[in-house]
């Protein structure tokens, strides 16, 4: 499938140099680029079916449209300007833009609710927000008295809002009249503007994972943000011609690494799609030379690639079962299977669009080693990175050629500097960390004890192996032992779970238990097209998990992962909860990572039950749904003993 236009001439560039000199902030970058390469290719961005180019020169004309539109607005030096929607070009531009008038961009996950959108934006102060459509536009109004700063409200997308009249809400295409009427009334006040940019000015309030808590927000310098890109470019070099498609939050800051910051310091083509739903399809047509996906998404492709394997008739199902493990068996071998690739791998490269990767990268959480090994059998040249949000995201990688999937690779240059903190004799202990690119503090807070002398504690433990590569454990607080003294990693095991295309999230129990017990959420999508097969009837999710059937079919995909644990960390029990977990429930982060104490609150009395030995556990509960809508959910949760086997439901 031919992409939107070809790869430019150019090699690939130097990108530590860029770095250097002036170019200390994104908008210096952005006015080099536009100046060096004017009518390159540097966004794209798919509008009703239809690919869109935007060169350097068209993307700094309308960043500095925003910046000077802004100005006009009043804002300036030290406001924050919040944006929220999907990820677009505008998006991209606002954001510079909001640098280059010395202003500090906060991201606001799109998909975020109304309370959290009101915490965030009240906490920051932000004056204005620029926001994609009528959904996002509607959250803000509705908590618009929490908001006494908030004095603009820039929309996007004009459908839908004929119908507000807010003195505050202002359409995109007015704010760019602006700008341009102050660029011809006064053309040398954009690059004023730009040349006033500061390396050590705070430029970006990036929200963390918030785990335990509320998110904090990381301030990040210009000149931090472009040195810490460029360190990483180091280790995986990327060039003008090379194609990556932005699906990942731009609120998450590895997401801003790659679709601002290597974007505008590689010259890498950033390509935008054209909906969440239709990610998949216009990724295909771009067919990108790297990738990044978070372990869900990387998890979810596995899991329906196995689900299409499984509609396939018998002879398809031994072809993709033969080339699988051969793939499998020459990667434990150190090499790849050509027999395996013509059987089974190249077809489903260019079926998920992974034809041209010449890198790809999984973070934000662990990826559990099964489906790592399947996508790099399948060929796809997958490597783990590992960071937080105050280390400007990811400082560890793997190399060419010494890719472990039980570790996280190494630093990304001698600057760069981890430790492990008070080692056990088998030498796990809490990874610190410190480089000169650091985060610049928390917004609001004077004081944080997750920075001491330098050193950021990053709460998660781990060892180095004797390749001197970083292994990451789980969260030092997760980190579990029974109370017979087993000790134990509760997201290794879910990682493992979740490897079947039946099983969407885990949470392992244990500690200072007797022994292991889960809480499974099944992957609707995939169950219920298996029931719809063996026709099992079902109404719900709810119900749909209760069926005896599915009961049966997760007990196996149980059995198979406590096939490959010692005995003190197999399952003993698990039940299939009611529900999927959601990060509107605030059970899940919005990078999808488990809230372990949300999650040992809500359901504490289930997991009590559990533990008590009840095999049946009636719940009686309401769920809320993102429209607002509610459902009384009343049902009987199976607890299911690996002991014994299950009483399927009588013809």
């Amino acid at each position: 499938m031919t992409r939107p236009d070809g790869p430019s001439a150019e090699g690939r560039g130097e990108p530590g140099r860029t770095a250097e000199g002036a170019a200390d902030t994104l908008p210096k970058l952005l006015v080099r680029n536009a100046r060096a390469h004017p009518r390159d290719v540097a966004l794209r961005e798919k509008q009703f079916g239809i690919w869109r180019s935007f060169t350097w020169a068209e993307y700094e004309a309308r960043t500095r449209a925003f910046a000077l539109g802004l100005q006009r607005l009043g804002l300036g030096a030290g406001d924050v300007i919040g944006l929220i929607g999907d990820n677009r070009p505008d998006w991209v531009m606002g954001e510079i833009a909001a640098h280059a008038i010395g202003a500090r961009s906060l991201g606001v996950y799109r998909d975020a609710l109304e309370e959290e959108v009101a915490y965030l934006l009240e906490f920051a102060s932000a004056k204005a927000v620029i926001a994609e459509d009528e959904e996002q536009v509607d959250k803000l109004l509705n908590i618009g008295d929490r908001l006494p700063a908030l004095r603009h409200i820039i929309f996007c997308d004009p459908r839908g809002m004929r119908k507000h009249e807010d003195p505050r809400l202002l359409p995109v295409t007015e704010l760019v009249a602006l700008g341009e009427a102050a660029h011809r009334a006064d053309p040398e006040a954009w690059a004023r503007l730009v040349a006033a940019t500061r390396g050590e000015e705070v430029a970006i309030l990036c929200t963390t994972s918030g785990t335990t808590a509320r998110p904090k927000l990381a301030m990040l310098t210009g000149g931090a943000m472009v040195r810490h890109c460029a360190a990483y470019l180091t280790a995986d070099p990327k060039g003008p011609e090379d194609e990556y498609v932005s699906v990942l939050p731009l609120p998450w800051i590895m997401e801003q690494i790659y679709a601002i910051g290597w974007g505008l310091l590689a010259r890498m083509k950033v390509n935008f799609v054209e909906e969440p739903e239709t990610m998949m399809a216009d990724f295909r047509e771009i067919g990108p030379t790297f990738v990044l996906f978070a372990p869900r998404v990387w998890e979810a492709l596995a899991a329906e690639v196995r689900a299409k394997v499984m509609d396939a008739s018998p002879l398809k199902r031994r072809i993709y079962e033969m080339g699988t493990r051969l793939g499998l068996e020459a990667l434990d071998q150190g090499r790849r299977s050509s027999l395996a690739d013509q059987l089974v791998f190249r077809a489903l490269r260019d079926r998920l669009g992974f034809t041209r990767l010449r890198s790809a990268a999984t973070g934000g959480a662990a990826l559990g080693p099964d489906t790592f090994r399947f996508f790099q059998a399948m060929g796809v040249p997958l490597r783990q990175i590992y960071g937080q949000t105050e280390t400007l995201g990811a400082y560890t990688v793997h190399r060419p050629g010494e890719v472990n999937q039980d570790t996280v690779g190494v630093a990304f240059t001698d600057e760069i500097e981890t430790r492990i903190l008070d080692p056990d004799p088998n030498g796990l202990g809490e990874i610190v960390t410190r480089h000169p690119n650091m985060f610049a503090g928390y917004f609001g807070v004077a004081e944080t004890g997750d920075l001491r002398e330098g050193w950021l504690h990053t709460g998660d433990a781990g060892y180095v192996d004797k390749a001197g590569h970083l292994v990451v454990i789980d969260r030092v607080k997760d980190m579990a032992t029974t109370s017979r003294g087993d000790r134990f990693s509760p997201q290794y095991i879910e990682n493992k779970l979740k490897f079947s295309p039946y099983v969407a999230e885990a949470v392992v129990l244990g500690d200072a238990r007797p022994h292991l017990a889960a809480m499974i959420c099944i992957r609707f999508p995939i169950v219920s097209k298996w029931a719809e097969r063996n026709r099992i009837a079902f109404t719900t999710y709810t119900d749909l998990a209760s069926r005896p059937e599915v009961t049966e079919l997760l007990r196996q995909e149980v059995e198979k992962v406590n096939a490959t644990l010692p005995a003190p960390q197999r399952i003993q029990d698990f039940l299939l909860l009611y529900k999927e977990l959601d990060a509107d429930d605030e059970e899940l982060t919005r990078t999808r990572k488990v809230r372990r104490g949300v999650i040992n609150e809500k359901y504490g009395g289930i997991i009590e039950a559990m533990y008590r030995g009840d095999a049946a556990i009636p719940v009686d509960t309401t769920i809320a749904f993102q429209d607002g809508t509610k459902q009384r959910i009343r049902t009987t949760l199976k607890v299911v003993s690996m002991r014994q086997p299950i009483a399927m439901a009588a013809e």
